[in-house]
């Protein structure tokens, strides 16, 4: 039994940060994920200046879902800049204490006794792998998370907390237009350790940006469009899924019918020519 769904929902712009959802809205996006499969639901506690969290527990409680029946990730260590902390710039704390303060915290907010996964948002370049597993070792002792990892760390940076706690996931970037990890020794260090990718802003710059390079994967993506019958935002997700490390996307959109085309995408088998040539547009030249 697969410990997330296929496609998580990233959250972070569900509330104050993007849609402004209200309560209703709220239980009304969750219901809809659940209708199409998604049960995963990726927040962080800076999302929305440290008010997403809550609003999605609000929201959760009155959806009187069961809670075994939907993954909940959090993520912690960004001491950001907002009216509810007294911060002078933004920084990263991964003091032991302050990780389980954080992670009560968000327990608290959602309205849950546990995370299914806690992942550290950011590498701190004074980050300490001692301090850090003594806060998981205790977390996990008490029940408040179940996993743990990290989110855009570095081979080596995986390698020096996981001397001293087991990482299951780390959350990168990557997609069609940043897609370094798949070069760079990340991806090939997950599957060679057991780490579980995700993947946030799995659609990259492509419907975001015109340039020569998206005017390029436009292109081919079209030309593709009819054999595979599928949006072109759909496969830019199955060639995501392709990657044999079994990277799952964070998909950010709050558009319900993009939501289950990303769904649907998951059963999408690109042909390898046809991933080849997907990439040799995003790259503008054939591979070495």
């Amino acid at each position: 039994m697969p410990k997330y769904s296929k496609i998580i929902a990233g959250t972070m712009t569900w509330g104050q940060w993007g849609k402004q959802f209200s309560t209703l809205e709220v239980v009304d996006m969750i219901n809809h994920c659940l209708s199409i499969g998604i049960t995963t639901f990726d927040h962080a506690d800076i999302y929305g200046g440290y008010t997403t969290e809550e609003e999605f527990g609000k929201a959760f409680i009155d959806s009187k879902i069961d809670r075994k029946s939907i993954q909940l990730i959090s993520k912690c260590g960004i001491q950001y800049q907002a009216e509810t902390r007294n911060n002078t710039v933004k920084h990263y704390d991964y003091s032991k204490d302050y990780i389980v303060w954080s992670v009560e915290n968000s327990l608290k907010n959602l309205q849950t006794d546990y995370l299914d996964l806690l992942l550290l948002h950011r590498p701190s370049p004074l980050m300490k792998a001692s301090e850090i597993a003594s806060a998981v070792k205790l977390l996990k002792q008490q029940g408040k998370i179940k996993d743990f990892g990290v989110s855009n760390f570095t081979p080596s940076q995986m390698d020096m907390v996981s001397l001293r706690t087991d990482i299951d996931v780390n959350q990168i970037e990557f997609s069609l237009t940043v897609h370094s990890a798949m070069h760079d020794g990340t991806l090939d260090y997950m599957i060679t350790n057991g780490v579980q990718p995700m993947a946030w802003s799995p659609l990259g710059s492509v419907f975001r940006e015109d340039t020569e390079q998206t005017r390029r994967i436009h292109k081919q993506l079209g030309a593709l469009k009819e054999k595979y019958n599928a949006t072109e935002d759909q496969l830019l997700l199955a060639w995501l899924l392709k990657h044999p490390s079994g990277i799952i996307p964070v998909v950010g959109t709050t558009t319900k019918t993009r939501l289950k085309d990303a769904v649907a995408a998951t059963s999408i088998e690109l042909e390898l020519e046809d991933w080849f040539l997907i990439l040799v547009a995003a790259q503008g030249h054939k591979v070495p």
